[in-house]
């Protein structure tokens, strides 16, 4: 995230106001179609549960994915904050730089030690440490190896162009799903999203490649490019890079923006006076991946600028397309399945990124459909960022993960539910769509 000089308070701190797409958008987009379906409302009695957030681990650089060893122990992704490095030109902020650096590293947590197990590792950020790309989540196969995912956020032929010299041979890792062996500080390359990126750029707009979550389903991973506003997969030895979807900018409605000196935007490119539908372009940026029972990976998104609130979704990826799960969200940042069918939706912020309010939210979406906000911003949730369920079912969130040096893992201990006033709650059942309510399927590309 990009800071500037304001802040909002929260109890007795202050945070930074964020103003960039959330991990390198594409930001020149202002014209897409608007996507139709039917919506089958379901009417209930939302419930905030009150949380105790339990701080296993602190001080983290631009905290990110978390994973759960065969050793017991947790492991946590640092994105880092860049270097002094080659600097190439951040996609999402007028004229800044993001500058290489290895300062990225995975963090394991056990027996309330918290050590720094993989180190040095590619990281590239503003020159303030924020914006950060680098380690960006991790997770075990099913033989308990772990992979790492490495972020980018940037122009894809930049990295090759200009970070990837000899006396920056790591930046060449930048975009790339790993192999980690923690015992040798050491990886070995699985796949290289960027390269893909580069080569095919599935969604036709710039090109921008950030590899930003990922999930593992028996031999195949799922992966998800909030640069590309894409889903990947691809077989465990590497081969089979596969495109499974798009996810398409759609227009916005009388959008709310923010003072145009506060734009993310370069001013030049944003019409003067109120926009109507077929100016703006949103965004998808596709930021989590989970898989059900079944096996199909379900997609989050952050949604572009202005980042409207409410208009966050959750995709549900099959043989048959992309279909809208659920709706009505805002800024979402990751989700994930417990061992009940329950989906975990993480709100990075619950209202437009612009407006700087750092309070998130993570909320439970049950099987039929009935939500429950687990913990929110009274609880502490300040700009979280990723979401997992322990082996016993307990609840873990990275926590002001996009603040560097302040990056926490905590546990979720619900206590007692608090109703809320009764509010109608969409969720999108896919028996009732018809044909034109599918997201168009793009033909998978082969690399």
């Amino acid at each position: 995230m990009v800071t500037i000089n304001k802040s909002v308070p929260v109890g007795t701190q202050t945070y930074p106001k964020p103003l960039a797409n959330l991990e390198g958008m594409k930001s020149k987009q202002f014209s897409l179609t608007l996507l139709t379906f039917c919506v089958a409302a379901i009417s209930g009695q939302q419930a905030a549960e009150a949380a105790a957030l339990t701080k296993l681990a602190t001080g983290l650089d631009n905290a990110r994915g978390v994973s759960f060893g065969s050793d017991g122990a947790i492991y946590v992704t640092e994105a880092g904050t860049g270097g002094d490095g080659t600097c190439v030109s951040s996609p999402s902020q007028q004229g800044g730089e993001l500058c290489y650096g290895t300062s990225g590293a995975v963090t394991k947590i056990q027996n309330g030690k918290q050590e720094r197990v993989l180190t040095n590792l590619p990281s590239l950020a503003a020159p303030n440490g924020t914006e950060a790309a680098g380690p960006h989540d991790i997770g075990f196969d099913s033989k308990g190896d772990p992979k790492l995912l490495m972020g980018y956020a940037a122009n894809p032929n930049l990295r090759d162009s200009q970070l990837d010299t000899p006396e920056q041979p790591k930046a060449s890792d930048l975009g790339r799903l790993v192999d980690v062996d923690f015992e040798n500080n050491s990886y070995t390359e699985i796949a290289d999203f960027a390269s893909y990126e580069s080569r095919n750029n599935p969604d036709g707009n710039d090109l921008v490649s950030n590899p930003l979550s990922f999930s593992v389903q028996e031999d195949t991973t799922y992966v998800v490019d909030a640069g590309g506003n894409n889903l990947l997969s691809v077989d465990a030895d590497g081969s089979n890079l596969n495109n499974e979807a798009v996810f398409e900018a759609r227009t916005l409605e009388n959008p709310t923006l923010p003072p145009r000196e506060e734009l993310p935007t370069p001013t030049s490119e944003v019409p003067e006076g109120s926009f109507s539908p077929e100016d703006l372009s949103l965004q998808s940026v596709p930021t989590g991946v989970a898989v059900d029972s079944d096996g199909s990976p379900y997609v989050s998104e952050l949604t572009g600028f202005p980042f409207p609130e409410d208009k966050a979704q959750i995709y549900r990826v099959g043989a048959d397309g992309e279909q809208v799960y659920a709706d009505g969200f805002t800024q979402l940042v990751d989700v994930a399945f417990d061992k009940q069918n329950n989906l975990y939706a993480l709100e990075h912020s619950v209202e437009s990124l612009w407006k700087g309010n750092p309070a998130g939210a993570l909320v439970k979406i049950a099987p039929d459909g009935t939500r429950t906000v687990v913990a929110d911003g009274q609880d502490g949730l300040v700009y979280p960022t990723n979401v997992k369920l322990g082996p016993n079912g307990s609840v873990y969130v990275t926590n002001k993960g996009s603040i560097p040096g302040e990056g926490e893992l905590v546990r979720v201990d619900s206590t007692t539910a608090v109703p809320e006033p009764s509010s109608t709650l969409g969720i999108l059942t896919f028996g009732a769509f018809g044909a034109g309510s599918l997201l168009r399927r793009r033909r998978k590309l082969q690399s």
